[in-house]
């Protein structure tokens, strides 16, 4: 590859990985009729591990040497895998739709600029302004589908619970990998990553009565799962944010819940509203003013 191809590679890299984790709230709508979240999710890490561990023994990848880093990746993958992805599969488990559980986490650019701005000193008046209209589209979303959103697509206190707390997790676990991790192969990271919150995920796991059941959709939202967002999406998420590049996915991340929407309409019939639209042109209007109300320090 030459220096003009990987240039261009570097460029495309946030476009790509958002295009791919579009795709992890649908996958959540075709798995979790067949499977309780955790048990499912406690599969993915374990596939994943072995699908790594594979590519690093051909590659003859070096792990980590500082022992601080193993705790620092412990950390971020129980924030970034465990309760990121446990928060959203939870919620789509108790009868959130994807649209609705993209918006929500769709607001983590916001919470990450805002953080960044705030400890550093000064927060814009347009980033105050992002960060209201963000929110009201969130609460106008949210509201609307409050005793009214049909089988697969409504927000109860305890689906909007779960992935309230997936956003915070995500936020914190971005911002705790750019503040203590130092640069190491992508391969190893995840593989340390994932081996952390599969020790959290599978005492979890353990107390889901539900059998897992395995047919066509199960094993493809798997199969998409492991190949296609952990070891691809993930391992894009983590370059990224270790290139530096973490304000372009930010600023195009405002995309990712209009298109999960759309794509949720067209696979699940989740109804596309005028209030929806609404809510999140607010939301997707607001996470912009924030990603480019200037950086932060």
């Amino acid at each position: 590859m030459t220096a003009a191809d990987d240039s261009a590679w570097i460029r495309a890299m946030p476009a790509v990985f958002v295009l791919i984790w579009s795709t992890g709230f649908i996958v959540a709508r075709f798995g979790m009729p067949h499977a309780p979240p955790m048990t499912f999710l406690a599969w993915r890490y374990a596939l994943s591990i072995a699908c790594f561990g594979v590519w690093i023994a051909w590659a003859r990848v070096a792990w980590p040497r500082a022992p601080a880093q193993w705790g620092h990746l412990a950390v971020t993958g129980v924030l970034m895998h465990a309760g990121y992805l446990g928060g959203v599969w939870a919620a789509v488990k108790a009868g959130m739709g994807a649209g609705l559980s993209a918006l929500i986490v769709g607001l983590q650019p916001v919470l990450t600029a805002v953080w960044l701005s705030a400890t550093g000193g000064r927060v814009t008046a347009r980033q105050w302004l992002g960060l209201t209209l963000g929110l009201a589209g969130l609460v106008l979303v949210v509201w609307h589908k409050f005793g009214h959103g049909g089988p697969g697509d409504s927000a109860t206190p305890v689906n909007v619970a779960f992935a309230v707390a997936a956003l915070l997790s995500i936020t914190a676990g971005t911002l705790y990998q750019k503040r203590f991790l130092a640069p190491c192969d992508v391969r190893t990271a995840n593989t340390v990553q994932l081996a952390a919150a599969l020790v959290v995920t599978l005492p979890l796991a353990w107390l889901e009565r539900e059998p897992m059941h395995w047919n066509l959709e199960s094993a493809g939202a798997m199969a998409w799962s492991v190949l296609g967002l952990t070891l691809g999406g993930s391992s894009l998420l983590y370059l990224l944010i270790q290139r530096g590049a973490a304000a372009s996915v930010a600023s195009l991340m405002y995309l990712v819940p209009p298109c999960t929407a759309l794509i949720a309409w067209v696979l699940f019939g989740e109804p596309i509203t005028a209030t929806t639209l609404t809510g999140t042109a607010l939301t997707a209007l607001g996470v912009a003013l924030v990603v480019r109300g200037g950086p932060p320090r």
